[in-house]
């Protein structure tokens, strides 16, 4: 995978499913991550093709609860990003991704207590031993691109000395988040100290933080010398930040993901919680259309609210049965 000049779509949990990152794509995202998937909870799954949507799942044993999703439309820029805190864990769960994807990253910078407490996320910043024995673990198993994500650490010399550590075992790229772990995100990026880890390393360094409009993106390849640039809340605002020509109007941009969540059968869960996204950032959920979502249940009830009712039916009706057409690899 190439790292340069690249425009990023950031891993947002609940947000990064299939339907977002192919929407993202289409107003030029050109590497889209999918949401942090969690080590034990991928290695519970097993592998399925649905021949009725076209996509390649990610299925937990036991039940219909689909883990992950991909495309083969997306399988030259998806990044599968993982939660770990074991390299054999670790190993375990990429193995059963990694030829689906174009490359597996590993989460290093997530300051959420779920992760912390478990020892993944930000709390592998702590732990370079950590660190080197997972990388090199996947690197040395593995035939995909092998990176990570990190955060800032307490200063920028420990930032920088853990970036070279993670630099020499070879990985392709590193992305670099510019807030530290007790930053909130209304505290501004620290894009001079993203710009210190550019300047110590020779791989592509991927930059992320306050991106909110598409001239963001030259405005941080600037201020850091960052390869590529990284966006998630611009994007989750409005995924059209992406494309040259300008934004779109939210409302066009929320309709079309509406379109491709059910073009997708994405979860009806994630579905709502990334349009409430939007609508806080744009609107008030405490209007009649935020109340209505509350009470949807079904993608065919938010399809009904957003007067997608006859795409809906006619996206089930040339699908076949997916029971009968499902197979396990």
């Amino acid at each position: 995978m190439d790292y340069q000049n690249k425009l990023v779509l950031a891993p947002m949990v609940r947000v990064g499913t299939l339907s977002f990152r192919m929407l993202a794509a289409e107003y030029g995202a050109d590497i889209t991550y999918g949401e942090e998937i969690i080590d034990h909870k991928l290695a519970k799954c097993h592998r399925r093709i649905n021949v009725a949507s076209g996509t390649t799942e990610f299925v937990e044993k036991g039940t219909e609860n689909v883990v992950f999703s991909t495309c083969d439309e997306e399988r030259e820029r998806v990044v599968f990003q993982m939660g770990t805190s074991d390299a054999v864990r670790a190993l375990k769960a990429a193995e059963i991704v990694c030829n689906d994807v174009a490359a597996v990253d590993i989460n290093m910078g997530c300051p959420k207590a779920f992760s912390i407490q478990g020892g993944m996320g930000a709390a592998l910043l702590s732990k370079p031993e950590l660190i080197h024995d997972i990388l090199a673990t996947l690197k040395r198993n593995l035939d995909v691109p092998v990176t990570c994500k990190i955060r800032l650490l307490k200063s920028p010399a420990d930032t920088v000395e853990l970036a070279r550590r993670i630099e020499k075992l070879g990985v392709p790229a590193l992305a670099v988040h510019g807030r530290k772990v007790a930053d909130r995100p209304r505290d501004p990026a620290k894009w001079e100290e993203i710009a210190d880890v550019v300047a110590a390393l020779s791989i592509p360094v991927i930059a992320n933080g306050d991106v909110l409009e598409y001239d963001d993106f030259s405005r941080i390849k600037t201020a850091t010398g960052a390869a590529s640039v990284m966006v998630a809340r611009g994007a989750m605002w409005n995924a059209s930040i992406f494309s040259p020509k300008g934004k779109s109007h939210w409302e066009n941009v929320k309709k079309k993901y509406i379109s491709k969540s059910i073009l997708w059968n994405n979860d009806v869960k994630s579905t709502k919680y990334t349009i409430k996204e939007m609508i806080a950032h744009h609107s008030c959920l405490e209007l009649a259309e935020g109340k209505s979502l509350n009470k949807a249940d079904t993608l065919e009830d938010i399809a009904k609210l957003y007067e997608l009712e006859d795409y809906y039916w006619t996206v089930k009706n040339i699908r076949p049965l997916t029971h009968d057409l499902d197979f396990v690899l």
